[in-house]
């Protein structure tokens, strides 16, 4: 690549140079280049040092050790298949890698455009922080992802989990899940004090206590700020109900002290035999959101009661129960893009 850069550059200028200026620019790019390589590669990062820079830079804008670590394990991947320098990577290769990565795990639309927008958001990056000039995957186009329905659960289906569980405790946690529509690990990390019986108030807080005491702030899935949930009068007499067996535990302390794995597991387990199809614990925050809606209230109010950021994650969401809401929010979003292109 250098000879014939050299090359270039003297046949360039053949008509204008003599033999020993010709001569002379010879010895001159011959210099800098080698000079320029050798700095060059005294400043080289090695794709691993690029990775562990860019997870350093995520972290920092508050990323969860979650997505740290769905980051770090998508883009080794990219790096091993494709096996080349980050600066030397094309958009062909990374188009390549995932038609590759589909065909090998039959991985769906929404796996594959994770991958590419993690693959898109390192070398943004790269390019934001000059480690390369363009970022190959600007071509590379959102993947489609055919609208999913989200499943919820008829009234007869709740009322037959019900009648499976044979303790206090389940029945609080399908209760507590499916009339406040708070999320699985939410559940988990509440205290007993977390929850206002004569107020009837569940607080859900953006920081909780792992059971080995370390105190962790904003968990993944969970809102960057605290919200209190009313509860029906029902799951009040549930709860003190279950709380009356709770010997010993301190109001700091978890309501239920096991993991979120353990606990699907355990009412999964618990329901199985009921006949009951789609047995997905997270489903009964779906069922609650569908109730809201057919009960008459408004997206803002139901992104509230949920914990979402933004209302276009509801609607998003939701869009086959707000059909008209859904419109109204793509009209205003093109408004919106147009007003920031003028």
């Amino acid at each position: 690549m250098k000879k014939e850069l050299i090359n270039t550059i003297e046949q360039g200028m053949l008509g204008i140079l003599n033999n020993e200026q010709l001569a002379k620019l010879h010895e001159v790019l011959e210099f800098s280049f080698a000079m320029f390589a050798e700095n060059y590669e005294e400043t080289q990062y090695s794709n691993d040092e690029l990775l562990k820079l860019f997870l350093s830079a995520k972290q920092v804008e508050g990323c969860s050790e979650r997505s740290l670590k769905y980051y770090r394990t998508t883009l080794s991947k990219m790096n091993e298949k494709i096996n080349k320098s980050v600066r030397q990577i094309e958009t062909n290769d990374i188009r390549t890698y995932i038609s590759n990565y589909e065909n090998e795990t039959s991985a769906g639309k929404v796996t594959l455009d994770n991958i590419r927008r993690i693959i898109s958001s390192f070398f943004a990056w790269l390019e934001d922080e000059n480690y390369i000039v363009k970022s190959p995957a600007r071509r590379i186009h959102k993947i489609r992802v055919g609208k999913t329905v989200k499943d919820v659960y008829s009234d007869e289906e709740l009322e037959r989990m019900r009648d499976s569980c044979n303790n206090s405790r389940d029945l609080a946690i399908i209760d507590i899940l499916s009339s406040t529509g708070i999320r699985v690990g939410e559940l988990v990390n509440l205290n007993i004090s977390d929850i206002d019986l004569e107020k009837r108030i569940i607080s859900i807080s953006k920081s909780y206590q792992r059971l080995d005491g370390k105190d962790v702030i904003t968990p993944p899935k969970t809102p960057k700020s605290n919200r209190k949930i009313t509860i029906p009068p029902f799951l009040v007499e549930e709860l003190k109900e279950y709380c009356s067996h709770l010997y010993g535990i301190m109001p700091n302390e978890r309501m239920f002290r096991f993991t979120k794995s353990y606990m699907e597991h355990e009412i999964v387990r618990g329901i199985k035999e009921t006949g009951v199809k789609r047995i997905r614990i997270h489903d009964l925050r779906h069922s609650h959101a569908s109730l809201l809606v057919e009960l008459g209230f408004q997206p803002l109010a139901i992104a509230e009661r949920l914990g979402h950021e933004k209302i276009e994650t509801t609607l998003n969401t939701y869009s086959h129960l707000y059909p008209n809401k859904q419109a109204e929010l793509a009209n205003r979003l093109e408004l919106e893009n147009e007003e920031d292109n003028l």
